[in-house]
């Protein structure tokens, strides 16, 4: 290390780098986004509690989804808006470590929820006579607990990694929020172990369960082909094709970030990528899932009903 270098106590968020009139336009946008994902899940969250005929296993998984989404954007969104606003982009070191960890736990999270999410569909259209059977309410549990279980282990053993390296040099984070990669290229050490356990960890979160992803929906297209009815056919097909929208999305942006090789250009592209998760897609997914979802659209007009009695 050398006696002559000081330990970092504060990073410094660069962000976007644009002009001050184009950074006040993206936090009026951004807040918008924000502000409206946060209503969106937390509606969904709440007619999934209050609605009994929305307590079966798909929607289980969707209020697990709603939480993880309102989470997610809640962890990195405000202090970006915040930098949007004000010349002080100063991150202390123990935020910002928690920061990658919150961001690491939610995002592995929602990786296997959404794994869950397409095994139940699975069960449901292939294998519909037994699906209460397969998809029991502790079967449901016991995958939701693994999901987030595995998700904040797998976050830990990131950023113990994380916090063996020295940091004592520049402490500018090229993003606009303590990403891990980003933070990692400002340590003063080699770095190959923590850049092989992210790889080996993407392979097991991401291209692992993508896999079992796509052979679920190759039998669930298969079966939807065999459906007699056309009604039943197209119900099964919309139902599952917007599932398997947000996960190409959410695994390929996903797999472009950690296991795309590094270089300057992508840097900014990594920017513009990480909106999608923080921004865009806590906003899709109950768009998505469920205000398109007859079901909810019913439950929420039975709950405005009551309320306006």
């Amino acid at each position: 290390m050398g006696g002559n270098r000081s330990w970092v106590t504060e990073f410094v968020l660069l962000g976007f780098q644009l002009s001050a009139q184009r950074e006040l336009l993206l936090f009026w946008v951004f807040s918008l986004l924000y502000t409206c994902s946060l209503l969106a899940n937390g509606m969904i969250f709440a007619l999934i509690c209050l609605d009994q005929r929305l307590h079966t296993p798909m929607y289980f998984f969707l209020s697990h989804l709603a939480i993880i989404d309102m989470s997610f954007a809640s962890n990195n969104v405000p202090k970006m808006l915040a930098n949007l606003v004000t010349q002080n982009r100063a991150i202390s070191f123990v935020p910002c470590i928690m920061q990658t960890f919150l961001y690491i736990a939610f995002a592995l999270t929602e990786c296997l929820i959404l794994v869950a999410m397409s095994y139940d569909r699975y069960v449901a259209i292939c294998h519909p006579l037994q699906y209460t059977v397969i998809m029991s309410w502790s079967v449901c549990t016991v995958l939701a607990a693994m999901s987030w279980l595995c998700g904040f282990v797998l976050a830990l053993i990131h950023v113990v990694l994380l916090l063996r390296l020295p940091f004592c040099g520049p402490r500018e984070v090229n993003h606009f929020f303590c990403e891990l990669l980003s933070v990692l290229e400002l340590a003063c050490a080699d770095t190959w172990l923590n850049e092989a356990v992210i790889f080996a960890a993407s392979i097991f979160i991401l291209v692992g369960p993508l896999c079992l992803v796509l052979v679920s929906y190759t039998s669930i297209l298969w079966t939807i082909l065999k459906i007699q009815s056309g009604e039943g056919r197209r119900k099964a097909f919309s139902t599952c094709s917007s599932h398997l929208c947000v996960v190409g999305f959410f695994f390929g942006i996903a797999m472009v970030i950690y296991m795309v090789p590094e270089s300057n250009q992508k840097k900014e592209q990594e920017k513009i990528l990480s909106l999608f998760y923080n921004l865009f897609n806590p906003l899709l997914n109950p768009l998505i899932y469920s205000l398109r979802n007859a079901q909810v659209k019913d439950a929420l007009g039975r709950v405005l009903q009551v309320r306006a009695r």
